[in-house]
């Protein structure tokens, strides 16, 4: 049905008005609407000075194992055989290792490129979280709540909301390569706040779903504005869903991003040697590298939030192949995204978070694997607002349990959103009767990682 503003222009125009001509006659008032109408995801003023102005989140999907990549334990290595404190044998890493960098940095042999960032690299090596269950521990680490069933906004969702985007020709929280499962569209959505605060989902090919144009620009703008129009009705009467107002915006962006997003996301357009820096390939070996990539430009054009992925970790068996193929994958994209940020001069205020859902045991799961640790493992930071070259918290001369600079996930969330300028106790949103946060109760700020 027609909204009665609209009823009125097609009765007032007669009977053999046809579609284009009444979408021009609405046009001009719908684009005045538009410009009008309140931007939810203008830039908006943090609650104190920022110390980043934007986060890339590298996410090794499935539990990369710390023992065998950058938390070395010399204790670990001398008891290797013997009974582990909590039952199963201690098993130290079969990779060689060395101290990089003048932090003396420990890295495994299968991060040869990383390491040599070691000087930069933030580590907070007191995490810990609450299941060890991959999907609930995946959920927890985006949306601050393991209950996939009680579904929180996501970590991007959350910035986008408080701050804004500085593009409004873009989307301000994009992911790449999701997981399928492990909670799924869970992990980028926006739950109960307003439609536009969610996450677009891309691929590492630039594929982003249902953004082909379908007709010629000016009369799919046309379209658009009758559309709008009608949207806008709806919005202004009484008992409207606050929905229709993110269906509008979202309507508005996808219009914008069919010119703006291929562009950005054909990296060919890069030169020869950034493409190599990165190791770009063809095919499935060159995805995670194509990721950081598209990271690096999508940050640079003004996205707010990048997350991008590389499942894979959950070496119950098979760890030795495993991690030489995963790291193999990962270690000179990762690398070169941090080089290209700094020779950007991007690291001054871009914070990049690199890092799983939780860590793995010392001892052996069977005769080439490692189980779940959700009690103590490491993350680090690099970039805008933090210490350089600084290790914050520690785990027990194994490895196992969070010792000191104890962080549970909501403190790593509380952390993330200070040094993005955001109080996490004041950045709330009612619902249902009470006022959510993406820390519900809970965090605390680990300020001695501040610069």
């Amino acid at each position: 049905m027609v909204p009665t503003s609209r009823r009125q222009v097609l009765k007032s125009a007669g009977a053999g008005f046809g579609f284009l001509a009444l979408t021009g006659l609405l046009a001009e008032q719908a684009r005045a609407a538009d410009k009008a109408a309140p931007k939810p995801l203008a830039p908006k003023a943090p609650h104190f000075p920022a110390k980043a102005k934007r986060l890339i989140f590298v996410h090794m999907n499935g539990a990369m194992s710390h023992h065998d990549t950058f938390d070395y334990k010399p204790q670990l290595e001398k008891d290797n055989g013997k009974p582990g404190p909590g039952g199963g044998v201690l098993t130290a890493s079969k990779f060689k290792w060395a101290q990089y960098g003048d932090t003396g940095s420990w890295f495994s042999e299968l991060l040869p490129n990383l390491a040599k960032h070691a000087d930069k690299l933030t580590w907070l090596r007191g995490l810990h979280t609450d299941t060890p269950a991959h999907p609930q521990a995946v959920v927890q680490l985006h949306t601050g709540s393991a209950n996939a069933a009680l579904t929180r906004p996501s970590m991007g969702a959350w910035l986008l909301y408080g701050l804004g985007t500085e593009n409004q020709d873009l989307p301000g929280y994009v992911t790449i390569n999701p997981p399928p499962n492990f909670g799924g569209a869970v992990n980028y959505g926006n739950a109960f706040l307003p439609a536009h605060f969610q996450g677009t989902r891309i691929n590492d090919q630039g594929y982003l779903p249902n953004l082909k144009a379908t007709a010629a620009s000016d009369l799919q703008r046309k379209q658009l504005d009758l559309i709008q129009g009608m949207n806008r009705d709806l919005a202004a009467a009484p008992g409207a869903p606050d929905a229709v107002d993110g269906v509008i915006e979202s309507y508005e962006l996808a219009f914008k991003m069919q010119g703006k997003v291929p562009e950005l996301l054909d990296i060919a357009k890069e030169p020869k040697k950034v493409l190599d820096a990165y190791g770009v390939k063809d095919g499935g070996a060159g995805a995670f590298a194509r990721q950081c990539v598209m990271a690096r430009r999508l940050s640079e054009a003004g996205v707010r939030f990048v997350e991008i992925c590389q499942p894979g970790w959950d070496h119950h068996n098979n760890l030795h192949k495993g991690l030489l193929d995963r790291c193999g994958s990962i270690d000179q994209p990762v690398a070169a995204l941090l080089s290209d940020l700094e020779g950007r001069g991007m690291l001054d205020d871009t914070l990049v978070l690199f890092g799983s859902e939780f860590g793995r045991q010392p001892t052996a799961q069977g005769p080439d694997g490692r189980d779940h640790n959700i009690t103590g493992y490491p993350m680090f930071l690099t970039g805008a607002g933090v210490k350089k070259g600084f290790s914050y918290g520690a785990t027990d001369e194994y490895g196992i349990k969070a010792v000191e600079g104890r962080m549970h996930t909501n403190d790593l969330h509380a952390t993330l959103l200070a040094l993005m300028g955001l109080d996490h106790e004041k950045l709330t949103y009612n619902y249902a009767g009470r006022d959510f946060r993406l820390t519900d109760v809970k965090g605390s700020v680990a300020k001695e990682i501040f610069a």
